[in-house]
């Protein structure tokens, strides 16, 4: 059964472009100031520094999204309910961040539209299942430590890959198929854990890269 959290990314056609590439992270800046950086961290309630960070701030609206898992933990543990409007929110800001740590780390060029548009990197969340599970909501925070602890070796490697990745557009103006593919995973499992952080689901994250 596919995990209800599904990104894909449209490998670009032809040249990259080396101009844009060799300038990626500071033009991703606007970006990141708004939905967060490369990265991924876990903050509890009432801590100004996160608790466990694998390389990422929450930006503007990504720290609006998690205030909002917040209350959206109280009304699952207690109600079973995940505000309409509230997951709507979450799983726009989570859209946006896909195409921009995309944008950032090489695995698309076009430049990240601000809001929702049509991207060459994609993310598709599933309904969650009724009734949601309410024990999993409750120990959600417990049960990412796992994800979190595994997810930061593949965000180091990811970064180094992405670093010889950017040696290899500027100087050649190609992207190895392997490393492309690799980077994909990497994106596709930081937003499955987002996800499941957030509430947006209740299906563990599978731990790979598919």
């Amino acid at each position: 059964m596919p995990y209800p959290v599904a990104v894909t990314v449209d490998p670009p056609a032809g040249p990259r472009n080396r101009l844009t590439a060799a300038f990626r992270l500071l033009l991703a800046i606007p970006h990141f100031l708004l939905v967060g950086g490369v990265g991924l961290s876990l903050v509890w309630p009432g801590h100004r520094n996160a608790i466990w960070s694998v390389g990422g701030n929450d930006g503007l609206l990504g720290g609006v999204a998690l205030i909002l898992a917040v209350v959206s933990w109280f009304t699952l543990v207690l109600a079973g309910e995940h505000i309409v409007a509230i997951r709507q929110f979450t799983v726009f800001v989570l859209r946006w961040r896909t195409r921009a740590v995309a944008y950032a780390m090489l695995l698309a060029d076009p430049y990240p539209p601000f809001g929702d548009a049509p991207y060459p990197a994609v993310l598709e969340v599933a309904e969650a299942a009724l009734p949601r599970r309410r024990l999993t909501v409750l120990f959600r925070l417990f049960l990412a430590i796992p994800q979190l602890i595994v997810l930061g070796f593949v965000m180091i490697a990811w970064w180094i890959t992405a670093i010889i990745s950017w040696l290899v557009i500027v100087i050649a103006g190609s992207h190895p198929a392997g490393l492309q593919a690799f980077g994909t995973g990497c994106l596709r499992w930081m937003i499955r854990v987002e996800a499941y952080l957030l509430l947006l689901v209740d299906e563990y994250p599978p731990f790979s890269l598919q």
